[in-house]
């Protein structure tokens, strides 16, 4: 106001008569009275009190602790504010006073103290013992807390510095002190009688003939054995004899002998009977399906499990039976039975060719495998691991053709060298036994069914699994075939279907192709391939052979062709309108 009131005397004289002239006008308003304001406030200090009030939020954010449920800090705190302990009134969330998000505990917040685990354990199990323990609050040297009597007859020890068997020695010998001094001071005082230290029946006598548990224990040993026990131990020292020498649970010991039914084994030429026909090739491509039963071979007294023809001329074909006997019939010209190889104790479960069809294999449920001479019915190599073999197969590389592999009922695939009939491999991923064998990928990989229900492949000769199937609607696949292409694997599933797996590099399921219409639940039916694969066919537990289209997977034709099972099912390599079956009738039908 004082400032105005200055500007207003220090106006310059001509705007004063001017505003003189206008108050004299009768138009001008009313004169102004100018007021200086009185303040009755007493004078402040600013200063002081801006540097008082800056002192004052100084102390208050020092002694301050930071609240965890803000997010923003308005000032910047000590390291004693940010590590102080949460206190304070009750927190509007949690009735206890912490946020519920700093909790770890049911009690609140719980910190990790500077102890180790087993530090802390060995002073706990020390208290709980002894009754005292090192106090971990002690700055400096080893103070403890609880019994001192106890600390010092103990020498300080922890119960981790005694051994445990250390421990039970000292017990057991405290207590033999313990009762040896009761003893002594009964018969010192008297108070023992004579008749009840000789009568077995007292406390006396046994405080008196108490032995260690360990003493007479060769008192009581039969010096004689009976006849009964003689003949036990022989036969297990044999048994243990039998196994330290690795012969444990081998196959049976049967006399291999062969015979042969044919007029002669070698023609006028000089050729054998296993020769090939030299007119024997394949007209055409195109397959067809048969519809007549042009012969039957009856020579197997029972069933007959697996049936193979003569590698690529298939002028002959192998039998094996449940009788223990293997038979080859010939094909072209007579139709009858040529040789009979009887190596087998029991029932052949699985056969297989060669690639020259000159020497094959057998796997029996007497635990042997045998690898024959086709020609002259000789066994060259037996070979077993005490296990059942479900299948065998040579790897189809014409210079792989001495390793051998089967599958076994312990799980495994086991390799063996033909040639020095060592084993070389052992392939043991499965849960079950195993059934198939497939080669794929130019035989460089193979793939194995279980009754695990699974599938796996393998690297040949690399024991690590590279694509493990199995999903939980999936069955045992008892049988599996190879697409001529190469490309797809026909499995035989347990729920009465054929599925298809590609052999690319994923080995997925084909949902788009599959057949079904036929019974194969419980029965290991063979599924196999037209030579062209326009054709899938497959028996069936009706004894109903089985025949669909490949590209729709429709059923094509069925033919009754067994009184029973009809197990396995071959299309002839050069006719391309001939199948044989084989069934658990014991007959081998052959069809056109």
């Amino acid at each position: 106001m004082d400032l105005l009131q200055t500007y207003k005397d220090s106006g310059n004289s001509d705007g004063e008569d001017h505003r003189m002239s206008d108050q004299s006008s009768p138009d001008s308003s009313p004169p102004r009275l100018s007021i200086v304001p009185k303040s009755a406030a007493p004078k402040v200090d600013d200063t002081m009190l801006s540097l008082t009030v800056a002192a004052a939020i100084t102390n208050k954010t020092l002694t301050k602790p930071l609240d965890p449920t803000q997010h923003v800090v308005e000032f910047n705190p000590t390291y004693d504010q940010l590590w102080a302990p949460i206190q304070g009134p009750a927190h509007p969330y949690a009735k206890d006073g912490i946020a519920q998000g700093m909790r770890n505990h049911k009690l609140g917040f719980v910190e990790n103290a500077s102890i180790e685990p087993f530090v802390f354990d060995e002073q706990y199990n020390t208290f709980y013992k002894y009754g005292y323990a090192a106090d971990p609050s002690a700055s400096a040297g080893f103070n403890y807390v609880g019994d001192m009597d106890s600390l010092n007859g103990n020498d300080g020890v922890s119960v981790y510095n005694i051994p445990q068997h250390e421990q039970k020695k000292r017990k057991l010998e405290n207590k033999m002190e313990a009762l040896d001094r009761e003893r002594l001071d009964e018969e010192a005082n008297g108070a023992v009688d004579p008749e009840e230290v000789a009568n077995p029946a007292t406390d006396a006598w046994l405080r008196k003939n108490r032995k260690s548990p360990w003493a007479g224990k060769k008192e009581g040993l039969q010096e004689e054995l009976s006849e009964e026990q003689k003949k036990y131990a022989e036969e297990y020292a044999k048994k243990k004899g039998e196994e330290r020498d690795g012969v444990k649970d081998k196959g049976e010991a049967v006399t291999d002998k062969s015979t042969f039914h044919g007029k002669e084994e070698k023609d006028y030429q000089g050729r054998s009977w296993i020769a090939p026909p030299k007119d024997a090739k394949a007209t055409n491509d195109h397959c067809y399906i048969p519809k007549r039963l042009v012969h039957t071979w009856s020579g197997h007294t029972k069933g007959v499990s697996a049936i193979r023809f003569f590698p690529k001329h298939g002028h002959l074909i192998l039998s094996a039976g449940m009788d223990n006997k293997v038979k080859i019939w010939d094909v072209y010209n007579s139709g009858k039975c040529m040789r009979t190889y009887m190596g087998h104790s029991k029932a052949v479960r699985d056969i297989s060719f060669c690639n020259d069809g000159t020497k094959f294999l057998t796997a029996g449920y007497d635990k042997n495998i045998k690898y024959w001479d086709t020609e002259t019915g000789q066994v060259i190599s037996t070979f077993s691991t005490g296990k059942i073999p479900y299948v065998v197969k040579l790897n189809p590389d014409d210079d792989k053709q001495n390793i051998l592999l089967a599958g076994m009922s312990d799980k495994k695939i086991v390799q063996w060298d033909v040639n020095t009939g060592q084993i070389t491999q052992e392939y043991d991923q499965h849960l079950g036994a195993v059934n198939t064998i497939t080669f794929v990928d130019n035989n460089r990989r193979f793939v194995t069914s279980s009754d695990d229900k699974s599938l796996r492949v393998w690297e040949f000769g690399i024991p690590v699994v590279i694509k493990y199937i199995s999903e939980p609607h999936m069955h045992s696949m008892p049988a599996i075939s190879l697409h001529p292409n190469g490309n797809w694997l026909a499995a035989q599933s347990l729920d009465n279907q054929i599925l298809i797996y590609s052999t690319r590099e994923r080995f997925q399921l084909n949902k788009k192709k599959r057949f079904a219409g036929h019974i194969v639940a419980g029965y290991a039916c063979q599924v196999n391939f037209s030579p062209d694969g326009r054709f899938v066919m497959s028996g069936d537990g009706e004894g109903k052979c089985w025949f669909w289209d490949w590209k729709s997977c429709k059923v094509f034709r069925t033919l009754k062709c067994h009184n029973g099972v009809c197990i396995g099912a071959e299309w002839h390599p050069l006719e391309q309108s001939k199948v044989a079956t084989c069934g658990w009738d014991g007959l081998i039908k052959y069809w056109d």
